[in-house]
């Protein structure tokens, strides 16, 4: 004899507290649920305008310095510290969550060229047109420590400089691209390859012996600090003004340039960048990498900055303000959630690194319904309301004009090419694919 039993769990059905949300039961057949994907993309549509709407990037400014910030340096081990360069000397230290300056340095006669902290946090070196590297403690924030710990007197102005990222060594440009040991007076090793000025250098923060600069004949070159000789350089078309290195791929890196674009390279294969990434309507002057090293941040000679994913030629994101001016640098947090900005008026601005996300705890459920919005917009990513919305921005009618201008010459550039193809003899004007157009030679 069989006896059917219904068995049922209070757990399943009953609440712990008052408090608690109603335990609802649901079934999951598909068959029960037929507009299921209706009702999903209507939520979608909503997350996506609801993201719109809450898309407040602006965090707060910096202000104190009496002339433009020149550079930008991120503190190794500390979230909370920063360092900005600018055009009359000074040297800043800014405590982040209290919006507050620190420590104020009068550092250099002239600009501030480059800053960059020792690995461990504890000094930092800075570079200025008087030809001088001068070391400085970081000290409490009661301390007042105005003269440096050590001064190097160099021979050239030196242009930008570089911590090697374990060692007790870093390097400077100028005329040429010098590696300095933090012990001596004198240069380790010097590089040289026939160019008159050297803008920007940086370490690979993966393979950390390897070093890449740009120079002012167009070209970016790569070297080895273990070798005598530069180890490889490409010209481009027009001049790179800073290369940043992903952090997560030793061997790509990004080049800001002068022709509104950047350009991601594999250094292996230098004769073709990997994408151009375009979007600026002016010179590009600076780039840095999330510590993720899927996206990064580019900022503008056009007043504004702009985020880009690595695979994507496309910009995802871009902020400006009606008071900020030419960005001169910019850098990504180590905690992938807030960028940095310096620009020529002066000030310094923290943004969100996702315009419309949340700052502060979470609740869980909070969390929760962030996270299935994420996943139903990505889902419904492609349908043309969706992408319409998510893709929409505004921007200053300067830029909009530009950028409107920039595609007419590109369509007239491609007709002209066409028409020119169609009246000559076949093969006499040869397809030359986008991406080979910016890349003039290639050495090593």
């Amino acid at each position: 004899m069989k006896i059917k039993v219904l068995c049922r769990n209070p757990d399943e059905y009953l609440r712990e507290t008052k408090r608690d949300i109603h335990k609802v039961p649901r079934n999951y057949d598909p068959s029960l649920h037929p507009f299921e994907a209706a009702r999903e993309y209507t939520r979608a549509l909503n997350a996506t305008k609801l993201e719109r709407v809450f898309a407040k990037p602006f965090v707060g400014s910096l202000d104190g310095h009496k002339d433009g910030v020149h550079c930008l340096s991120k503190h190794p081990t500390s979230l909370s510290l920063v360092l900005s360069g600018s055009y009359d000397g000074e040297i800043r230290i800014w405590n982040l969550p209290k919006r507050s300056c620190v420590r104020s340095i009068s550092g250099h006669a002239g600009y501030v060229r480059g800053l960059c902290f020792h690995p461990n946090g504890n000094y930092f070196f800075s570079c200025g047109d008087d030809k001088t590297i001068k070391q400085w403690n970081m000290g409490t924030e009661d301390s007042v420590v105005e003269e440096p710990v050590n001064t190097i007197l160099g021979k050239t102005i030196f242009h930008s400089m570089d911590h090697h990222w374990k060692e007790n060594m870093f390097a400077t440009c100028g005329q040429l691209v010098d590696v300095w040991d933090e012990s001596r007076a004198e240069p380790v090793r010097s590089f040289s390859w026939g160019v008159d000025s050297i803008g920007s250098i940086k370490f690979n923060p993966t393979e950390t012996h390897l070093l890449g600069a740009t120079g002012s004949d167009r070209s970016i070159m790569l070297y080895d600090m273990r070798g005598s000789a530069p180890l490889r350089k490409v010209i481009l078309k027009l001049r790179s003004n800073t290369i940043a290195w992903n952090p997560m791929e030793a061997f790509i890196f990004t080049a800001a340039s002068e022709d509104y674009n950047l350009y991601t390279f594999d250094m292996r294969r230098l004769d073709m960048p990997l994408n151009i990434h375009m979007d600026h309507v002016s010179a590009v002057l600076d780039v840095d990498y999330s510590p993720t090293g899927k996206e990064f941040v580019s900022g503008s000679y056009d007043k504004t900055i702009r985020i880009f994913e690595v695979e994507k030629g496309r910009s995802r994101e871009v902020y400006h303000t009606k008071r900020m001016q030419r960005v001169m640098c910019v850098k990504w947090s180590l905690d992938n959630k807030y960028l940095l900005s310096g620009s020529d008026e002066m000030n310094i601005r923290v943004w969100k690194a996702r315009a419309a996300e949340k700052l502060g705890v979470l609740k869980p459920r909070e969390r929760e319904a962030f996270q299935y919005s994420d996943k139903i917009k990505e889902k419904f990513a492609h349908h043309p309301q969706v992408k319409r919305i998510a893709r929409h921005r505004h921007v200053p009618k300067m830029i909009y004009n530009a950028s409107k201008e920039l595609k007419t010459i590109k369509a007239s550039k491609k007709r002209k090419e066409a028409n020119r193809r169609a009246h000559s003899k076949p093969g006499s004007v040869p397809h030359v694919p986008e991406r080979k157009k910016p890349v003039v030679s290639e050495f090593e």
